[in-house]
């Protein structure tokens, strides 16, 4: 339970390491921004308050006195002038109340009570119906009453605050996205750089300008890349060097085999001399189709080549036909593709009897091609297997019907250094279908 625990609880957060950081990032911004803004205006509310209760029983004593030396009939004239935003006077005894319920409104009451003084006979009422709202009644020193009526009102927000709000916001977005952009985007060229890694071709190596850490990264990632190219051609050429010296002992044998009389033990050493080169060559042919990347593309058109490589099969009389084509022209490296579409269409005539290639194009746009013959097909649990190399399914292991087990393994190999992907696929009704995809 505690192993799984921790993966259930990121579940919510979005695959990519770019939005997972974006959203972090961002959420703590915006949080710290909020606390920020709540204290900013916490403080404010609290300074307001203390001006406001500093200056508001000065002005409210004034006011008292001001209305307390007037004559009556004049009263009404100034209520108007004393008026402020939170607060006026009524001349009348005011609204019938409830004991005062905040501790605001018992000290505002009590320090205008302490302003005006006690010959005014101050005392203040809540009222009931309006929640906030509370009255402070006076007695003039003529007898007649005067009602203060306080309706505490929130702090005027300035209209640009909200545009400068918005802006904020914005900012944090913009300055987020490049953050994560710049943080990820290394690690982007270098999963892409991974995927078109090409070790037997002498490919763009990744760029090592950026910060330390980028460049060290790529730097890593370049020498390893040589690496294996280095390893890979020293392969390709031991393969080579052997089978160039093997060439002489083995023509020397067949030389001192055909001298020999005409027996089976001569046709036997005969037919495993032949083994021997046609395992010779495949397996440096197999070496060299890891290099089918190197190859320069050239735009060509594709129907026409499949048709002159359809038209090469059926002048020697090969069961080789083309039942659907696709038009126009792409960048395509024409020898690796002539050896992969080979390699299928020699497969399917010897073991299907018969090639049938189409080409189409998805709906991606990437070019299509397959090779399908009526054969016996292949089990579902060997469809990969089969690409492997050596890998044969006939367990006599006879090579005039298995073969070396390298020519389905070549073309993989080549498709792939092409940048494509090669699958093989049961036909409805019996049969294969090796089915190639170039971007």
């Amino acid at each position: 339970m505690s192993a799984e625990a921790p993966a259930v609880a990121w579940r919510w957060l979005p695959r990519s390491m770019a939005s997972r950081l974006y959203l972090i990032i961002f959420a703590g911004l915006m949080l710290a921004q909020g606390l920020s803004l709540a204290l900013l205006f916490y403080e404010r509310y609290q300074s307001a308050t203390t001006v406001m209760l500093n200056t508001m029983e000065h002005d409210i004593g004034t006011s008292v006195a001001v209305l307390d030396h007037l004559p009556a009939p004049e009263r009404p004239d100034w209520l108007g002038r004393l008026r402020r935003d939170n607060y006026h006077f009524v001349l009348d005894p005011g609204q019938p109340g409830v004991p005062l319920t905040t501790t605001r409104s018992r000290d505002v009451t009590r320090l205008i009570a302490k302003e005006v003084g006690a010959d005014f006979r101050v005392h203040g009422d809540a009222i009931a119906a309006a929640r906030g709202r509370y009255q402070v009644h006076f007695t003039l020193r003529d007898g007649s009453p005067l009602t203060l009526d306080i309706t505490p009102r929130l702090m005027p927000v300035a209209q640009w605050l909200p545009f400068v709000l918005f802006l904020q916001v914005l900012l944090l977005l913009l300055f987020t996205w490049l953050a994560v952009r710049l943080a990820t985007r290394p690690l982007s060229n270098l999963a892409k750089a991974a995927e078109t890694l090409m070790p037997t071709a002498d490919g763009p190596d990744m760029s090592e300008e950026g910060p330390t850490e980028v460049a060290q990264a790529a730097a890593a990632f370049n020498a390893m890349q040589e690496r294996i190219r280095r390893h890979l051609k020293e392969r390709l050429h031991i393969l080579a060097s052997i089978s160039h010296d093997l060439q002489t002992p083995i023509t020397r044998m067949r030389l001192r085999a055909e001298a020999l009389e005409d027996c089976v033990t001569k046709q036997k050493i005969l037919d495993d001399l032949r083994a021997m080169e046609q395992l010779v060559r495949e397996g440096v042919a197999y070496a060299r189709s890891a290099h089918g990347g190197a190859e320069a593309p050239v735009r060509m058109d594709v129907g026409a080549f499949l048709e002159s490589l359809v038209f090469d099969y059926q002048d020697v009389g090969r069961p080789v036909s083309l039942v659907a084509s696709v038009s126009g022209s792409t960048m395509i490296r024409r020898q690796a593709l002539r050896r992969v579409l080979g390699n299928l269409i020699d497969n399917a005539i010897k073991y299907g009897g018969v090639a049938e290639v189409a080409a189409w194009r998805n709906g991606q746009g990437a070019l299509c091609m397959a090779v399908s013959d009526r054969g016996p097909g292949i089990a579902d649990e060997e469809l990969e297997q089969v690409l492997q190399p050596f890998y044969r399914l006939e367990a006599s292991r006879n090579r005039d019907t298995g073969g070396v087990g390298l020519g389905l393994a070549i073309a993989a190999q080549l498709t792939s250094s092409m940048g494509g992907s090669l699958t093989l696929g049961n036909r409805e009704g019996g049969g294969l279908t090796a089915t190639i995809i170039l971007p």
